[in-house]
């Protein structure tokens, strides 16, 4: 954790966040604390955000719908609501380390606090993310690069477009997490028993047939290094609602940034099938 992050509380180390209740997690990041947040709040689901105004909600709502793999909706909270079922005595205006406001499709802040961009129109959907699985691949003895190397998540674009609805359109978002070659198959097994937090990967291998000309320059998040023996393997990713948000260029929404989740007071194992 670097201090770019801004205000700080002292944790021992990556085994006190692991340990931290959902709720603890959100009150440390209502108090201030920024950081992405891959191993927070070990056995506890995290989840993208994104927020639009009722006037968009059935078209984000039915785009979520034609493209479940990439937006799997975990929840959806009436138009100005702020809590619920999945955040106990939350706020998700205040209770994710950052989060990202789009203008019309462009980026115009990047707050720890959306509580002045807050409208009695806005309609949240809690999308799920594949962090959810990360412990289970940990579990059956597969490293986690980006948790390993202390960044976040690499996220890419892709050539490969997903089903419109009405206004809103967009390509495909994937993550990326390096796997010995020996291990893809065991990866695939685990992470598609979690179809509603993107399931098996999208892709193994070759980035440039998902239209991905450098693994070193992620759209979102951070690269990661890519061992001997390792192979890319892809999983959609919770992201492409705000790709599609860019594109479409709705005159408001926002989203959680990239790597920096809501995490839910849901179990990892109440979404494993």
């Amino acid at each position: 954790m670097n201090s770019e992050f801004g205000p700080r509380h002292l944790l021992s180390d990556a085994v006190a966040t692991a340990t931290m209740s959902p709720i603890e997690a959100r009150l440390l990041f209502r108090s201030g604390m920024v950081t992405p947040t891959a191993g927070w709040a070990a056995g506890y689901a995290q989840a993208n955000l994104i927020i639009v105004p009722k006037t968009q909600a059935f078209d984000m709502l039915l785009f979520a719908q034609r493209n479940p793999k990439p937006c799997p909706i975990l929840g959806v909270f009436d138009a100005g609501q702020t809590s619920g079922p999945l955040l106990a005595e939350g706020d998700i205006r205040t209770d994710l380390p950052r989060y990202t406001v789009y203008v019309d499709g462009e980026v115009v802040a990047e707050p720890t606090d959306i509580s002045g961009y807050w409208r009695t129109d806005l309609v949240t959907f809690i999308v799920g993310c594949s962090f959810t699985f990360e412990a289970a691949l940990q579990e059956g003895g597969i490293r986690i690069a980006h948790i390993d190397q202390g960044t976040n998540a690499p996220m890419y674009r892709t050539s490969i477009r997903c089903r419109p609805a009405g206004s809103i359109s967009g390509p495909l978002v994937v993550s990326m997490r390096p796997i010995p070659a020996s291990q893809v198959a065991d990866a695939v097994r685990i992470t598609s028993r979690y179809p509603a937090v993107h399931g098996a990967p999208v892709h193994v291998g070759s980035p440039a047939e998902l239209g991905i000309a450098d693994l070193d320059r992620p759209d979102f998040g951070d690269p990661v290094e890519i061992a001997a023996g390792e192979v890319p393997v892809f999983w959609a990713c919770g992201v492409t609602p705000q790709a599609a948000v860019m594109e479409s260029k709705p005159w408001l929404a926002i989203g959680q940034a990239p790597g920096h989740m809501l995490i839910t007071d849901a179990r990892d194992s109440s979404y494993l099938v």
